[in-house]
């Protein structure tokens, strides 16, 4: 099971990677940035948005955890998606926005989550019905799927000729004393 300092290593490395993976993006065209590129979400901009929906709908989920975490107070004024696909913009400023708005509350949620918070379960409901995980598993999830997808789309910026940069975890890790 992690422990909080994991998840708070893991909510630093996804906003610096959310930052680097948008400024490289950034670099293109509108247009090269919502061309089918045969991935699953066939875009890069198609990638993002899904990485936005993912963490949307599990935000959501975890405004159910029993502490009852203020920071995610602030996800009853984000709507919930249509789907994993959704599409919130094509327009990568317009979806940059969004994506810092969750990360804020991401690092907000790691801040504030206690050991004990993690050894706990969390009860939800998807298209398979109701679930009961706990918690912590649930965030290595939640994390993973975001590293997942933005591999993907690191892969997608690359073939367009961007280099995103290290994505490793490991520049992240701090070494130990």
């Amino acid at each position: 099971m992690p422990i909080r300092e994991d998840i708070v290593l893991l909510a630093s490395y996804n906003t610096a990677m959310n930052g680097r993976l948008y400024s490289a993006a950034a670099t293109l065209p509108n247009e090269a940035l919502n061309a089918d590129r045969g991935a699953f979400f066939g875009s890069i901009m198609g990638t993002l948005n899904h990485i936005v929906a993912g963490d949307t709908i599990w935000l959501r989920r975890f405004m159910g955890h029993p502490s009852a975490f203020a920071s995610l107070e602030r996800m009853v004024e984000i709507p919930a998606p249509a789907g994993l696909a959704h599409r919130y913009s094509d327009e990568l400023d317009a979806l940059l926005v969004h994506r810092v708005r969750l990360d804020a509350i991401i690092t907000a949620l790691a801040a504030e989550v206690s050991d004990g918070d993690l050894a706990q379960p969390l009860s939800y409901r998807n298209a398979r019905g109701d679930q009961r995980k706990h918690f912590s598993s649930l965030l290595l999830h939640f994390f993973n799927h975001q590293t997942h997808h933005r591999g993907q789309a690191s892969t997608l910026l690359s073939q367009a000729g961007v280099d995103v940069g290290v994505t490793d975890l490991l520049a992240w890790i701090p070494d130990a004393p």
